[in-house]
């Protein structure tokens, strides 16, 4: 039996930071096509991303999911220090498709 991709991510995830909150939520749904693991989004806190920017955090958590990347389509990607986090209190929905039907 496989793991999906869902929990790959997860795995990995969770293995290479250091996590003060995670979600992992499977929008596949929200888009078209018939694939069930192409859109997920991804919100993580971390003491990691401390003094890093935005396009440093992503290629950080890019390097991690280098092996589960080619696997689905879209990455909604969210990434804050615990202080951004506290201050924000959530991520920002998700875009609505505009592929397909």
């Amino acid at each position: 039996m496989s793991t999906t991709i869902q929990a790959q991510i997860e795995q990995a995830i969770q293995a290479n930071f250091s996590l003060h909150f995670f979600e992992l939520l499977n929008e596949s749904h929200m888009h078209s096509g018939p694939a069930p693991e192409s859109h997920f989004k991804l919100t993580l806190v971390s003491e990691d991303f401390k003094d890093l920017s935005k396009v440093k955090r992503q290629q950080a958590v890019y390097r991690v999911l280098a092996e589960q990347m080619p696997q689905f389509h879209a990455l909604a990607l969210h990434t804050y220090t615990p202080e951004e986090w506290h201050a924000l209190v959530s991520a920002p929905a998700s875009p609505r498709c505009t592929g397909g039907h």
